[in-house]
């Protein structure tokens, strides 16, 4: 081992499109740049081989393996991690996300790989979802290295009982896939109107994103001219468009559920918001800020590690008027906007390279093999 890279296999069980599977794509294609032999086994419905994940994976570049997995299949998708790490002889196996961390550290711990886990954060919402985290949350004390994607989130894991010296925080990088749309084509792509004010969401449609804030500030903001552009679905898509109406603002919102490579299109807004009540480093930030869209973020998690009030508008969580109010200032002001997004470009370039977070993982993985 000594001089050579360690090998890592990822493991994660992926969502159709989200944030946490951008980061991994992006360190894994990262890592493979940078000389280490890294192989993706993404945990898939057996009627779903063509996972587009999986897709994204190969036009990045990275080797990926699905693991066809039926729902609670816990005891096959042990011997299938198990014969994946037999066939493999990975150095460090680097797990993302509840189910590996839990159903599968432990295989590789008994096959005598390194185990890391990344924490992207926590939803901390509904019964069976705060029971799922104290569980995973017990699980990250067996682990070698437990890296959290912010500073808060941290704090929050050695509370929880993390040994401090097993803890790193690592927030996420940014490098762009491709290059953002224009603005018009960008518009016309998502279907909106060439001209008039549009503020964007983009996410899950889940309680601890606050997507229902979005529609409270909508139907608070006084200016009736403004459309609500959002991108994503979820368990509260129902919900949602029966509080726009009943809110009034059902003909000012525009739901355009999944879209691959969401980012591309930032630029059709004249603003982003984001409402959740949680975050650990939200990658929809991150592309804001290289698309040069203003943002309206709550002030939650690591989102004050990635912006303060000079590149962005920060609120409180929860808060629909505080959001309606900064909404109408960045609407009726862009050129504050425009100074915002050009210091959280600045901001980008400086603080989240690719470069420097690849080599500090690197280095988590080389205190722990």
């Amino acid at each position: 081992m000594l001089g050579a890279l360690p090998s890592v296999l990822h493991l994660l069980a992926p969502a159709r499109f989200g944030g946490l599977e951008s980061v991994v794509l992006m360190l894994a294609r990262g890592q493979i740049e940078a000389g280490q032999r890294v192989t993706l086994g993404a945990f898939v419905d057996p009627d779903e081989i063509d996972h587009p994940f999986l897709a994204a994976a190969g036009r990045a570049g990275v080797p990926a393996t699905p693991v066809p997995t039926p729902a609670r299949g816990y005891l096959a998708e042990r011997r299938a991690v198990r014969d994946l790490i037999d066939d493999l002889g990975p150095d460090v196996v680097h797990t993302h996300g509840y189910r590996p961390d839990v159903v599968d550290s432990g295989v590789a711990r008994r096959l005598g790989a390194a185990t890391v886990t990344t924490v992207h954060g926590f939803t901390g919402f509904g019964l069976r979802g705060r029971l799922y985290e104290w569980v995973q949350r017990r699980w990250f004390r067996r682990f070698d290295a437990v890296v959290a994607v912010s500073e808060a989130l941290r704090r929050d894991l050695e509370r929880s009982g993390v040994q401090p010296s097993r803890l790193h925080t690592i927030q996420n990088a940014w490098q762009p896939a491709r290059v953002p749309l224009a603005r018009s084509e960008a518009r016309r792509a998502l279907g909106l109107d060439a001209e008039g004010p549009v503020a964007g969401w983009v996410g899950r449609l889940s309680p601890e994103k606050g997507p229902d804030v979005m529609v409270e500030a909508l139907a608070t903001c006084s200016r009736p001219d403004v459309v609500l552009s959002v991108v994503g679905t979820g368990p509260l898509d129902a919900q949602l468009r029966a509080l726009a109406s009943e809110r009034g603002v059902a003909h000012r919102v525009r739901w355009h559920g999944v879209v691959p490579e969401a980012g591309s299109y930032l630029r059709a807004f004249d603003v982003l918001l984001l409402t959740s009540w949680t975050e650990g480093t939200p990658i929809v930030l991150l592309e804001a800020m290289a698309a040069g869209t203003p943002v309206i973020a709550t002030a939650v998690g690591g989102v004050p590690d990635v912006v303060s009030d000079r590149e962005a508008a920060l609120v409180p969580p929860g808060d629909a008027a505080a959001l309606a109010r900064r909404l109408e200032e960045l609407l009726s002001d862009p050129a504050s906007g425009a100074r915002r997004s050009e210091e959280a470009r600045r901001r980008l370039a400086g603080q989240f390279a690719i470069g420097p977070w690849v080599a500090r993982y690197m280095d988590v993985y080389g205190a722990c093999v």
